[in-house]
């Protein structure tokens, strides 16, 4: 009499990962997520090889975390996955002071953002 099992939160055909703490602005990430989303992974995996900002890397990280996870835990076909969620999320903010003139302060934030990507298994007879 053990504990009864979660159940999966996801289908069946979808796996995904999530990065955490990453250091950059939601607004920023978004601007990288959105270029992935709806994409093949292969398609999405270049453009982020190739893109000019910084986070793309982790980004990238990522995606191929969830890619790994659909091939060795889910066992799904890796040339039929389809980046099909993409979202960003807020984290803590570190607040940082920056001394002024006339003995004020300003207020430095740091923000960081967490990452999750889902890519769906999609058949080339569904997608036709």
């Amino acid at each position: 009499m053990g504990k009864q099992a979660t159940p999966r939160a996801l289908p069946e055909n979808e796996a995904k990962a999530v990065a955490r703490m990453l250091r950059v602005s939601p607004q920023k990430l978004n601007l990288v997520a959105q270029m992935i989303r709806g994409k093949k992974v292969d398609t999405a995996l270049a453009e982020l090889q190739f893109s000019r900002k910084r986070i793309s890397t982790e980004v990238k990280k990522c995606l191929e975390s969830a890619i790994a996870n659909a091939e060795n835990n889910h066992d799904l076909d890796v040339d039929d996955l389809v980046v099909s969620q993409a979202f960003v999320g807020k984290a803590l903010v570190l607040k940082r002071f920056h001394a002024r003139a006339r003995g004020r302060g300003a207020r430095i934030l740091k923000p960081f953002s967490n990452l999750t990507i889902v890519v769906r298994e999609v058949r080339q007879a569904e997608a036709a």
